[in-house]
């Protein structure tokens, strides 16, 4: 049983890597790759190789595990996966903009808990199987629940489906689609959890400005110091993801109603 979850991480890495190569050779719009996952770190110049060569690790790992039980393939993996954690928490800190990047242009969505949560199990996925005593070819023989409950685990955790089937509806890039009624967006940014942890400090529940700047609605409030606190909330998801940050006055020369 220990082998099971071989098969899913070895298809996973293959189209990850395959994802990352597509978009690190198409570019995809100007400053695209400036909003991906690990190129989202790392100088304009070097953004594409930090995708090829993420690629060509995850490549080189999905073949290690395919072909060997050799355990330097299977503690890479792991620590691979680690890593991967360590890199969308930072994204989340850094650049709340950016998406992980996971397979390319379609994990374009700002990176939420979902996406933590979904390397974090892969993490736990890898190090269950250290300790496999065949390699990955042969684990396509484990029983097909096991190998079908990674499959549902990490499908519920991937944001990457909803964007796909918005994709497929709409056939233009967020930026481009029409936003919801600004009511309608306002009711998701009340709903979250970034809302309710910082509408205390509001003096006034109502917005006093919006605008939409992208896939991302900005509201301004006042705090009881009278200061700005804005939330931005993204265009896309059921549960799209709420950004917050304190703005001075002091540090703000004259403030233009959009």
């Amino acid at each position: 049983m220990l082998e099971s979850q071989l098969p899913v991480l070895i298809v996973l890495l293959v189209l990850s890597s395959g994802a990352k190569l597509v978009a690190a050779r198409s570019g995809g719009e100007p400053g695209s790759l400036t909003r991906l996952g690990p190129a989202a770190l790392v100088p304009e110049r070097w953004q594409a190789g930090a995708l090829v060569t993420c690629a060509a690790g995850e490549l080189a790992l999905a073949g290690g595990l395919l072909l060997s039980t050799h355990a330097l393939f299977r503690w890479w993996t792991v620590v691979f996966f680690a890593l991967s954690t360590y890199v969308l928490l930072e994204l989340r800190r850094r650049r709340p903009d950016a998406g992980c990047g996971c397979f390319g242009e379609v994990s374009g969505a700002p990176v939420g808990l979902r996406s933590v949560g979904r390397t974090l199990v892969l993490t736990g996925m890898a190090l269950l199987s250290v300790w496999a005593p065949v390699p990955g070819w042969a684990a396509y023989g484990s029983p097909a629940w096991a190998i079908a409950a990674g499959v549902i685990v990490l499908a519920v955790l991937s944001p990457e489906i909803e964007e796909t089937v918005e994709r497929i509806r709409y056939r233009a890039p967020c930026e481009q689609r029409p936003a919801p009624e600004e009511g309608v967006t306002l009711s998701r940014l009340r709903a979250s959890s970034t809302w309710r942890g910082h509408r205390d400090e509001l003096a006034v529940a109502e917005p006093y400005d919006s605008w939409r700047e992208l896939c991302w609605r900005f509201f301004a409030f006042k705090n009881h110091d009278g200061d700005d606190i804005v939330f931005a909330v993204y265009l896309a998801g059921r549960r799209p993801a709420v950004r917050m940050a304190l703005v001075s006055t002091e540090s703000m020369p004259e403030y233009t109603t959009v």
